[in-house]
């Protein structure tokens, strides 16, 4: 199958999905709920998704100078909020925009290699500390979890937090793990190599860590501003817990802009909270005009992106 039609048919299946989860939680709701949305919650969570993607720039521009690769702090705001911009509109949700900041930074004359781990780290940073504040969230949730699921609160509770000591615990075996593989041909792992045999690996992994981590709270932030505009009030641990499924399910491949599977995925994880489903869809799609606006505004401060990158992302 050809890669246009496979974006295509990503598109389709994205679109089917956000039909069908309208369906479901009645498409007149999910509007009336909408349309009732407080303006003052509305610009609190825009502003929140912009700082959140601003620090993310700032994580993404340190990553890339530690392995290698220079580019101004301009540089670094200006090409990820075109990839946010790529990511609103191509298919594949964050798949797009990540190689079209490799991209530039390749053009800028940095490394091939230096280039790409630094946004396949800076991507693989920021769904590690979902994965840790939701397993947080989850284990503060574990009762009306465990109820929904069936499964004993304190089992699971347990069994979130055991998960989440894992998750922070894996990044500081990298040395030992790249140690191991030495000597097998594996070129491409020079870079991390490189950087994790350094005296600074411990301070600038701990600095990746709080990076990451203040964008994962401004888009928890977001997300739960889009709530509230629409009367969800929900305790923050909820909302901790919330962003690893809604999150996870919209940066998977297989729609636009992670329309339709983040909706689903905000439906399934509110519900256990008492969230009726047109409002939790409705909060997902506030989320998702978010990325829509900040795609366009980053489209009109720092311009369109070459159409020769965007055509050979799609």
């Amino acid at each position: 199958m050809k890669r246009a039609h496979k974006s295509l048919l990503r598109g389709l299946l994205g679109l089917g999905l956000l039909g069908l989860v309208l369906a479901l939680a009645d498409p007149a709701q999910v509007l009336s709920s909408l349309r009732q949305a407080q303006p003052a919650w509305l610009l609190v969570g825009l502003l929140a998704a912009v700082a959140s993607n601003a620090v993310s720039a700032i994580r993404w521009r340190a990553l890339a100078r530690w392995l290698g690769s220079e580019m101004s702090p301009s540089e670094a705001q200006q090409w990820y909020f075109q990839a946010m911009g790529l990511n609103a509109l191509l298919p594949g949700a964050v798949v797009g925009g990540d190689v079209y900041r490799a991209v530039m930074l390749k053009r800028a004359g940095q490394d091939t290699l230096a280039s790409t781990w630094s946004v396949i780290l800076d991507r693989i940073s920021g769904l590690w500390m979902l994965g840790v504040i939701g397993g947080i969230g989850a284990a503060l949730c574990a009762g009306p979890l465990g109820k929904a699921l069936g499964v004993s609160p304190q089992w699971l509770a347990a069994a979130a937090l055991l998960g989440t000591l894992i998750l922070l615990l894996l990044p500081w075996l990298l040395p030992a793990l790249l140690r191991r593989l030495r000597g097998r041909g594996l070129q491409w792992l020079d870079p991390l190599r490189a950087v994790s045999e350094r005296s600074d690996f411990a301070v600038q992994l701990a600095a990746q860590m709080l990076a990451s981590a203040l964008v994962q709270i401004l888009s928890a932030a977001a997300l739960a501003a889009g709530g509230l505009a629409l009367g969800v009030w929900l305790a923050p641990a909820a909302w901790a817990f919330a962003i690893a499924p809604i999150f996870l399910m919209a940066a998977l491949p297989v729609s636009v802009g992670g329309w339709g599977t983040r909706e689903a995925a905000a439906a399934a994880a509110l519900a256990p909270f008492g969230v009726l489903p047109a409002a939790a869809v409705g909060t997902a799609m506030v989320y998702g005009l978010y990325g829509l606006l900040q795609g366009a505004l980053g489209a009109l401060a720092f311009g369109v992106p070459a159409r020769k990158v965007g055509a050979s992302e799609s």
